[in-house]
């Protein structure tokens, strides 16, 4: 069986995620062939495309969310991402039972009295007006009935597992700050998600899409992307298709037989990371990008800069200047070409106002 190291993996990687070399896809493409983007800081996924496409135009982002081709909903792992209208729908059933999990995981104790399906049927029938409405708003109006768990637990329960919702725009518009109104997707897009189908081909979707845009990859790399566990009847399913490979420790690694696994060698351009993105977080061993010693930093929500395919840097902006603060020495070649990128990306965030980038010594 053939063995990929840690550098095969991160060009594979690369390729995956349209970071070896910008991608002339549409915004709305781009958005399904990743799977989502996290995107529980609003403007982060702008970036992220923005280091992903050629010529990215962030009002065309903007035009897919009020147009409602794109969505704002909870889904992997609880968290807030954006989703091609078409992929929540589809998916949006298969991920009930893990989102009532996460939320009972952080507010058991206060939810302990409370009948799911009750509070189900109170938010939907709240929400029956059409009006969107923040989680607290939604929370106040059915507390009456279970007053000992308060607004909080309810809310979360409500809008991020038991009611499938869209939070509306201007939540995630470019250069719009705005809180989140939710409705339901039923209502925002205007059709019912899917059902669970007795074969789930929910899951084996998934299954190859996440393949698609992360592989070669463990079955615990796309249960750490997705939250699921593990998918194992879907990957079942689909394994006659799939081809195998192993890693330097040893681990099993599945993938499409026609995706791109680039040659180890092939040079990786520097690229600026959002906060939360997935190709850091869509793993379960993160090693083919990031060392462990920084392992910590995407979960944080630092912005990393990848240089020769890792990451390399943190950054910022401060007075519109893209801060760099390396993670150890930079070679002079490196420093440059991280400048010239962090110029390119300080135009885009200022609109051509400022290309000011400040490298820090490592």
């Amino acid at each position: 069986m053939t063995v990929l190291d840690t550098r095969a993996l991160n060009r594979a990687t690369l390729a995956r995620q349209l970071l070896l070399e910008r991608a002339g896809l549409p915004v709305h493409d781009a958005v399904a062939h990743l799977g989502g983007l996290q995107a529980q800081e609003p403007q982060e996924p702008f970036t992220g495309l923005w280091s992903r496409l050629r010529a990215f135009d962030p009002a065309a982002l903007s035009e897919l969310l009020t147009g409602r081709r794109v969505v704002r909903t909870h889904l992997m792992r609880r968290t807030v991402h954006l989703l091609a209208a078409e992929d929540v729908l589809a998916w949006r059933t298969r991920f009930d039972a893990m989102l009532r999990q996460r939320v009972l995981g952080t507010y058991r104790r206060e939810l302990a009295g409370v009948d799911l399906g009750e509070l189900a049927a109170a938010g939907r029938a709240v929400l029956a007006d059409g009006e969107p409405r923040s989680m607290g708003d939604l929370a106040r109006a059915v507390a009456g009935r279970w007053p000992g768990a308060g607004p909080r637990p309810l809310g979360e329960m409500l809008v991020a597992a038991l009611i499938p919702v869209a939070q509306l725009p201007p939540r995630g518009l470019w250069r719009v700050k705005a809180g989140v109104r939710n409705l339901p997707l039923t209502a925002w897009l205007g059709r019912d998600v899917d059902p669970l189908a007795p074969d789930d081909v929910a899951g084996q979707a998934l299954v190859r899409r996440y393949l698609a845009a992360y592989g070669p990859a463990a079955t615990a790399d796309l249960r750490a992307w997705s939250g699921l566990a593990g998918l194992p009847a879907a990957v079942k399913a689909v394994r006659e298709e799939l081809v195998v490979f192993r890693d330097e420790r040893g681990r099993e690694l599945l993938d499409l037989p026609d995706a791109p696994r680039p040659d180890p060698d092939t040079p990786a351009p520097v690229r600026f990371l959002p906060a939360f993105d997935n190709a850091i977080l869509g793993y379960d061993d993160r090693s083919r990008i990031i060392d462990d010693a920084h392992r910590g930093l995407s979960v944080a929500g630092e912005r990393v800069v990848l240089v020769d395919g890792r990451v390399a840097a943190t950054w910022q902006v401060a007075d519109g200047t893209v801060v760099v603060k390396p993670l150890g020495r930079l070679p002079k070649a490196d420093r440059a070409a991280v400048t010239v990128e962090g110029g390119e990306l300080a135009s885009f965030l200022s609109d051509g106002e400022s290309d000011r980038v400040r490298v820090e010594a490592g």
